[in-house]
């Protein structure tokens, strides 16, 4: 997916470009980000950190129960009486709670699987925000390409690739 951000000086530019964006048959993705709009920090693109918190949502509902039901496996298979106390069925309890946890763990370490090689051109775009200019977030399909002709006719201050 290809994703260009057009940084414009007045917000009758981004209405503009919005409304000729939003008439062409391509399926894209628009977002205006700027006072009056959507927040910066609410666009998942703009923001790393939402994108780390919903992978790590998204890997916590898969490696909980497995890391559950691998705990409860390996206590079973291996006949291990680490926690005597607990009794067979506790064992393996307590066994798969261990193992949720190290699927807990997991999930955390697969957030910082995020790439974060935009950082300098989100902190540019983040600047550009907080001065009071208007940003729209073009998003295209897979194997789309972003209407270039169409986002210079509002002659943007910045067009930002990520």
């Amino acid at each position: 997916m290809a994703t260009a951000v057009v940084v414009l000086h007045q917000h009758q530019d981004l209405k503009t470009l919005h409304r000729r964006l939003a008439e062409l048959p391509l399926p894209l993705r628009l977002q205006a980000v700027g006072p009056g709009e959507e927040a910066f920090d609410q666009v998942d693109v703009l923001n790393p950190q939402r994108q780390q918190q919903r992978l790590q949502k998204v890997m916590a509902f898969w490696l909980l129960p497995f890391g559950f039901f691998a705990g409860v496996t390996f206590t079973f298979m291996t006949n291990l009486d680490t926690f005597a106390f607990a009794g067979v069925w506790g064992n393996r309890c307590i066994g798969g709670l261990l193992g949720l946890g190290a699927g807990l763990l997991g999930s955390f370490a697969a957030r910082s699987g995020v790439d974060s090689s935009n950082d300098d051109r989100l902190r540019q775009l983040r600047n550009r925000s907080e001065e009071g200019f208007w940003l729209l977030v073009v998003e295209s399909a897979m194997g789309q390409d972003i209407p270039w002709k169409e986002l210079q006719r509002v002659r943007p201050q910045m067009v930002v690739t990520l």
